[in-house]
């Protein structure tokens, strides 16, 4: 779905395949198998436990002969080779039959099984795969008699098993026997299994092999070829002869029948009835042929959305199913609905047994891997789970990664899609025996309901539904009423059956699977729509051509996020925020900054455009002002309509199969065995007819150009289809795993381009944190952009936290929890704290004994520095009980270090121990490889040149230690000082209530709930004693656990009689940056701009008495009732009330703290502006002031009125500490 087919086929099929045993081989174990087995031993030698399903490694052993699986091989396929599509022998024969050969008795059931499955190319193309696997009597002596030799031998080494003592022999038993992966045979269930291994006996039983047909084809077409193989089974296995040989049916897939052109429908012939396959035109949604409800039915619409978010947020997304079909289906769906987005990383939706070393791959992936049944959830090691959404299809369950964020508008998105899956009978909370599913789904005509509730016999539509599955009953009403689904609204769809003329071509169950598969799409297609219905505005377009802009892609912005998300509903920014972040999304906008004209854009983004455009042309609002209210989907009828058109009207007739030019004797057959087919008719193609004359390359590509465009394989011109290729890659350095050969030196290669993916990972997110982070320092002004950065900046660091997570889990030897960086760190803190508890140990247990500490300066001297400690730091998380999860633990410990600065350096430290490395990981792993990690160091250390407060800002609800030093003038000191002080302080988070403080110490250490960044100190003292007045040089506050240090500033006294008066202060601080040299000098006072308390400096004398004098003033002129006009008078009123308040707050401020604090509520209110002007204006100004003074100079008080007026754009809130005891 996500990618282009192979370019060159027009032909409905490219090959015919078959597989199965070859006799003239006879029985070989599957290599598959062997080398599943020689990484096993290899792990037990290097003292890991296996974390290899245990299937395949037992398959040989333990499992009975008939349990073991074979080699099956490529017995034949037609035509020998096409030149648009060469046979790739290796991957078709390993997913055909992807466990090999299975072998059954008459007494086991041998149901024909379908499956489907892709093979993608290194460019990124696909080939679609459609095989049906059933079973064949064996008919061979030999292979019977080596099944029956093979029993004998396993019985044997049973019964040696059974009888053998349990007690170990040696270290290498004794690890097996710890192992989890073999289970110990006890002989209480002894007899009952040797008669269950004794189960082949070749005088009484029949045995049967696997054998499989599959059709390879460049379009997924999965209904039509699942019939067309059905059909040719059916062919061999029913007692009457098919009407043509088999050759004449596999010779007209293969060279008479056309692949449909866009926008048509084509009808060919299978062995016992027509075949129907219609493809959509070049302005709807792509190609999709795989019946969606089944992924509902398997998972239910809630899973399958959190499903959806991972795969939108490229997580590493494994699925886990016992039948391949499965995992193709959901794989398949799941992409599809992504449109017009593509999955750009590791697809590989059947992962063979031959690569489940691809689990270890450190890069986001959408894998499925085949569950033997047997094996529960917990049973399963997998190498990395710290970002891994683990989906086990069979038993309806969904394990999420942590901190995963909601899909925007999901509830009402959930009842959109329910309303859709009801309408056709199928549940949305899914149905768990989903086998019977599709039987119930056939058995539920919505029609008879139709008449049924015509007739008045019901009160819902529903309800003859909902009595007939009275086991679902519960959960659906339980689910509508979550959900808020009216069911009376409900219209349940008449069938397209029960047309009047009923010209119908295809069967209604199948016409029934595309009304539901277009509608879900469509309501899926509509959210994206609507979510981005405004993208074009914030493209950059490059402003350089193509080359050079192609050569500096990676260090481009090619899209304006802040602007983007700043435009979003609130709701929407934790999804967003990252959803921008993905490669998915980066493509996108790479092929439209690529494609400026209509001609050249590829199909997927020609077809959202104009829905854009639509949207945008029926919602007549400004274009980028966004609400979250929900719109509907309304556009899924004229999409029904056209698949009912091309279904009901045929375009095109394939040529009928007709019988070949065979020799006499030849296509005969014998039942329930599928014949050897004559090569010589079959390996090649017409040499007449009209498709065949296309073929010619130049004639064939140059028309089908224009179908290409339909199926998004750009071939407009190969610079284009090199540079979105490329910038496809950027991010992704390996795009599939090769099926072909997986000699050592391939999978080492493969490792290596991991190492260097990561690397290059690394340099780029950590540029564009970087760039992202200063140009933030540098705009910041306060338009609302604050709330936007906070949630770009956790984005960005929560995606650095996945990335360490998946280089710290390439390579494990040994997987232990669910955070491989966690894990090494807890490894670390035991190996060091033994060394600390040995004898002849200095100092404290987990320090480090490195006498650096951090140096600040001015609070150097005040309080001695925080010990730089790994250990320490990894105390701190420990001890926060709110983190309940090892990946939680590890993403703290990540954004403490950062905001200390130290990330760099704590992980340098952590890998410095190279005995612990190399115990942990293998010799091919990135933490291995020295200049790559080196490198990666080295990016990581560029965080310290900016601030971040990811710790403190994320974890709001955590108790931290605050450490506070009063620091008092030297010169006027405070030693005779008698009264009792108090601080408190205040922070962006909450503060924290008067502290009083020791006078002889004049330092406390106290805990309380985060306080954020600091912003302001209050202290005062209580005015007891001989002495009351004191003059302070400043405060300074540490956080205990960041080592935050912020200096608040003073200079002044507090107490009666000196200075202004006053008893208490409040002080605005700063944050001190660490620097090498200690700074001893103490400034006596701060500088001016520190403090509110500077603005006194507003006129040239003092004003403090003035506003008091035109206070009452003012309060004379109103009773005089001497009024201007209106607007002055409640001018005047405001100031008076204001006045009035501060002058009565019950806190022993100065005239200099009412005035800052007057100022503050002008400001904040917007009324400094009329202020000035009354002050101005008033009589006693020119009493009190010279006339030099700038009160009365018109001009320059006009200047100043301007100025202010300025302040009204801004919205200002005021810390709660600047207002305190005022009642306004």
């Amino acid at each position: 779905m996500t990618t282009g087919f192979s370019s060159g086929s027009c032909r409905f099929a490219d090959y015919f395949v078959i597989c199965g045993l070859d006799t003239e081989s006879g029985l070989e174990p599957d290599e598959l198998s062997a080398l599943c087995q020689y990484i096993e031993a290899t792990k037990f030698r290097d003292g890991a436990r296996g974390k290899l399903a245990r299937g395949n490694e037992g398959e040989n052993f333990e499992q009975s002969p008939l349990r073991r699986t074979f080699k099956s091989k490529v017995l034949a396929h037609y035509p020998d080779n096409v030149e648009w599509n060469p046979f790739d022998q290796d991957a078709v024969g390993m997913l055909c039959m992807p466990k090999g050969l299975a072998f059954r008795t008459q007494m086991d059931s041998r149901e024909p099984q379908f499956h489907s499955f892709i093979i993608t190319r290194e460019d990124g193309s696909r080939t679609y795969g459609f095989a049906l696997t059933f079973f064949e009597e064996v008919t061979s002596k030999q292979i019977c008699s080596a099944m029956q030799t093979l029993y004998h031998m396993h019985n044997a080494e049973q019964y040696d098993i059974l009888h053998t003592p349990t007690s170990p022999q040696g270290p290498e038993d004794q690890r097996r026997q710890h192992t989890p992966s073999r289970p110990m045979l006890h002989a209480a269930p002894a007899i009952s299994r040797l008669q269950r291994f004794n189960s082949y006996d070749i005088s009484r039983d029949t045995l049967y092999v696997s054998k499989c047909i599959c059709l390879i084809t460049p379009m997924a077409f999965a209904q039509a070829c699942s019939k067309v193989l059905q059909q040719l089974h059916q062919a061999v296995s029913s007692p009457q002869p098919p009407p043509l040989p088999l050759e004449s049916y596999i010779y007209n897939i293969l060279y008479e029948v056309p692949l449909p052109p866009s926008g048509r429908s084509l009808k060919f012939s299978g062995v016992y009835g027509p075949v129907v396959c219609q493809r959509p035109s070049t302005s709807e949604l792509p190609l999709f042929d795989f019946a969606i409800s089944e992924m509902f039915n398997l998972l239910g619409v809630e899973n399958v959305l959190q499903l959806f978010t991972c795969a939108l947020l490229e997580m590493q997304i494994l699925l886990y199913s016992q039948h391949y079909q499965r995992l193709m289906t959901v794989a398949e769906s799941i992409t599809a609905l992504m449109f017009p987005f593509q999955w750009q990383h590791v697809y590989v939706p059947i992962l063979p047994a031959s690569l489940l070393h691809f689990l270890d791959a450190p890069v986001p992936y959408l894998m499925g891997l085949h569950s033997n049944g047997q094996d529960d959830r917990t049973k399963l090691e997998l190498p990395q789970e710290a970002n891994l959404c683990f989906v086990d299809i069979d038993n309806h369950f969904i394990e999420l990664p942590e901190e995963l964020p909601q899909f925007p508008n999901k509830l009402e998105f959930i009842q959109e899609i329910s309303e859709v899956l009801m309408s056709f009978g199928v549940s949305p909370e899914g149905n768990i025996y989903s086998s019977d599913s599709q039987a119930k789904y056939r058995g539920f005509r919505a029609a008879d309901m139709v008449s049924d509730k015509r007739n008045g016999n019901l009160a819902s539509p529903l309800n003859s539904y909902l009595l007939r599955e009275n086991e679902t009953i519960a959960r659906l009403q339980a689910l509508v009423k979550r959900t808020g689904v009216s069911l009376d609204k409900l219209e349940v769809r008449e069938d397209a059956s029960s047309n009047k003329d009923g010209r119908v071509q295809c069967d209604e169950e199948e016409l029934k699977m595309h009304q539901l598969n277009i509608q879900v799409r469509e309501v899926f297609a509509n959210r994206f729509t609507q979510m981005f219905a405004d993208y074009e505005v914030f493209v950059i377009q490059p402003s350089h051509d193509k080359e050079s802009w192609f050569t500096n892609r990676d260090q481009m912005q090619n899209f304006d996020k802040a602007s983007f998300l700043s435009d979003q509903p609130e709701p929407y920014l934790p999804f967003l925020s990252r959803f921008l972040e993905t490669q998915m999304f980066a493509s996108f906008i790479d092929s439209k900054i690529l494609c400026h004209d209509d001609e050249e854009k590829e199909h997927t983004l020609r077809v959202f455009d104009a829905r854009v455009d639509k949207i945008r042309m029926l919602n007549v609002r400004t274009p980028t002002l966004r609400t979250s209210m929900y719109q509907k989907c309304t556009n899924i009828e004229e999409a029904e309509k056209a698949i009912e058109m091309r279904v009901s009207k045929i375009d095109h007739t394939a040529l009928h199969p007709h019988l070949l030019d065979m020799k006499i004797g030849q296509g005969r057959y014998e039942q329930g065995f599928f014949p050897r087919l004559q090569s010589d008719v079959l390996s090649t193609g017409p040499t007449s007819n009209k498709w065949a004359k296309r073929s010619a390359p130049a004639q064939w590509r140059r028309r089908d150009r224009q179908k290409q465009h339909a199926e998004h394989l750009y071939l407009d011109n190969d610079q284009r289809e090199k540079y979105i290729q490329e910038a496809r890659n950027l991010g992704t350095t390996i795009r599939q795993p090769k099926l072909s050969n997986l000699s050592p030196s391939v999978i080492a290669q493969t490792n290596w381009k991991f190492v260097e993916g990561l690397l290059k990972e690394c340099r780029n997110k950590t540029k564009r944190m970087l760039v992202e982070k200063m140009g933030r320092e540098a705009v910041e002004l306060g338009h609302g952009e604050v709330s936007i950065t906070g949630v770009e900046e956790n984005t960005l660091i929560a995606s650095l936290c996945d990335l360490l997570e998946r280089i710290w889990s390439h390579g494990l030897q040994v997987k232990q929890g669910k955070s491989a960086l966690w894990s090494h760190l807890l490894h670390y803190q035991d190996s060091k704290e033994k060394k600390n508890a040995t004898p002849g140990s200095l100092g404290p247990p987990g320090f480090i004994h490195d006498t650096e500490r951090r140096k600040s300066d001015g609070g150097g001297s005040v309080m001695p520095p925080l010990k730089i400690s790994l250990i320490q730091d990894m105390r701190h998380i420990q001890n926060i009980s709110e983190i309940k999860t090892d990946v939680g633990k590890a993403r703290a410990w990540v954004r403490l270090s950062m905001e200390k600065k130290l990330l760099s350096r704590h992980l340098k430290q952590l890998l410095s121990d190279h005995e612990l490395t190399k115990k942990l990981y293998k010799r091919y792993a990135f933490l291995r490889c020295d200049d790559e990690k080196e490198q990666f160091l080295y990016h990581l250390l560029s965080f310290n040149a900016v601030d971040y407060f990811c710790f403190t800002n994320v974890f709001t609800t955590i108790m931290i230690p605050y450490h506070v030093v009063v620091v008092p003038s030297k010169k006027l000191g405070g030693s005779m000082f008698t009264a009792n002080p108090w601080v408190c302080v205040s922070g962006e988070l909450a503060e924290t209530g008067v502290l009083q403080v020791p006078r002889n110490t004049l330092e406390i250490t106290f805990e309380c709930q985060n306080l954020g960044k600091l912003t302001t100190v209050q202290m005062g003292h209580d005015n007891t004693g001989l002495y009351a007045k004191w003059l302070v040089e400043c405060v300074v506050v540490r956080n205990e656990i960041t080592g935050h240090t912020y200096k608040f500033p003073c200079g002044r006294w507090l107490g009666k009689g000196v200075d202004d008066g006053s008893l208490e202060r409040i002080l605005v601080g700063e944050l001190m940056t660490p620097s090498s040299e200690n700074d001893e000098r103490m400034c006596r006072t701060p500088p001016m701009q520190q403090s509110p308390g500077m603005i006194r400096r507003f006129v040239t004398i003092s004003p403090n008495s003035k506003p008091k004098k035109a206070q009452v003033y003012f309060e004379s002129a109103e009773q005089r009732e001497v009024t201007p006009d209106e607007n002055w008078q409640t001018r005047v009123r405001h100031f008076c009330r204001f006045m009035r308040a501060i002058n009565n707050a019950p806190r022993n401020i100065g005239k200099d703290g009412k005035f800052q604090m007057l100022v503050c509520l002008g400001a904040r209110d917007h009324l400094l502006h009329h202020w000035i002007a009354l002050l101005a204006d008033c009589p006693i100004t020119s009493q009190m002031y010279e006339d030099t003074a700038l009160i009365k100079d018109r001009s320059l008080v006009n200047a100043l009125i301007r100025v202010l007026q300025t302040l009204q754009e801004f919205n200002i809130t005021l810390e709660a500490s600047l207002v305190k005891g005022v009642g306004i």
